[in-house]
């Protein structure tokens, strides 16, 4: 309601940031139709984030405000427009909280190394730079990230030994479960 007044004369586009408010929110409250609704991540902190949005189809955006929209998003790193707002929340559980999961994977990789003696400086380094290595690999290959693991695994070798026992600590089904 406080923000009701400050629109009532305009014809403004409104960019929410807001996780888990959808667009009919902002229409029934303030009456706009112009309405953005994107889902950065945590490294959008460091530019190096990644923003899913969408925008009311109904509404008449003109060229500059969607290049405004996308100009906005794409200063906390890449943005991705989703014609169908349902896959905002669906993104969330991978974009929005997927760093909090990327982080657990980082964290337990170096306390690996460190339970090996590896010391502690070197081993974080080592995860969160491979971790950021394969995934530049992912995207810049364009392979799929079974075939690129599968490069790595040798018949017998000390890669799929690590595998097999990710596999039996249900690493996959403990991801996708998160997901």
């Amino acid at each position: 309601d406080r923000l009701k007044p400050l629109v009532a004369d305009a014809d403004p586009v409104l960019l929410s940031i807001l996780a888990g408010v959808p667009m009919h929110r902002y229409y029934d409250g303030l009456g706009l139709s112009k309405i953005a609704r994107s889902m950065p991540n945590t490294p959008g902190q460091i530019g190096a984030g990644v923003t899913v949005w969408t925008k009311n189809a109904a509404a008449a955006f003109s060229d500059d405000e969607v290049v405004l929209c996308r100009e906005a998003l794409k200063a906390m790193g890449t943005e991705i427009f989703v014609e169908d707002e349902s896959f905002i929340d669906l993104s969330t559980s991978i974009s929005g909280s997927g760093p909090a999961y990327v982080f657990m994977f980082i964290e337990a990789l170096a306390d690996g190394a460190v339970r090996a003696g590896l010391p502690r400086k070197a081993a974080l380094a080592l995860a969160a730079k491979t971790v950021r290595g394969a995934a530049t690999m992912v995207l810049e290959t364009g392979k799929h990230p079974g075939e690129l693991k599968d490069q790595v695994t040798s018949p017998g070798g000390t890669t799929i030994a690590g595998v097999h026992a990710l596999e039996q600590g249900g690493m996959r089904a403990a991801v996708m479960n998160a997901v």
